[in-house]
């Protein structure tokens, strides 16, 4: 993601740990609340991560892409619950909505 990208999805963490991620919208930004996922800048080089744990988002993210269910997913990371991987699964899909993606075109 490019500085551009990244200036358009402005992530800030309350008080209440909550992390909110604004996107353009086709009339307005909207802003979505995730509250299993946390942005610290001093924990995982400001890493979204699930409720603070050292666990990133991206690290589930995987594990989904290389076939685990949530439930494998728990039980290879016992401080997760299931909600953890479905909530980083809704962050990561919000993330890269806005990212043009390269993909290679059939023949």
């Amino acid at each position: 993601m490019n500085k551009d990208q990244l200036n358009k999805i402005n992530k800030t963490r309350s008080n209440t740990a909550h992390t909110c991620i604004k996107l353009p919208g086709p009339e307005h930004w909207t802003t979505m609340i995730f509250e299993r996922i946390t942005v610290e800048p001093d924990k995982m080089a400001g890493q979204p991560c699930i409720r603070g744990l050292r666990i990133p988002v991206a690290t589930v993210v995987v594990m989904v892409a290389d076939g685990m269910t949530p439930a494998e997913i728990v039980a290879e990371l016992p401080d997760l619950e299931l909600e953890d991987v479905a909530e980083a699964l809704h962050y990561a899909a919000e993330a890269v909505k806005e990212r043009e993606l390269p993909l290679r075109h059939p023949a």
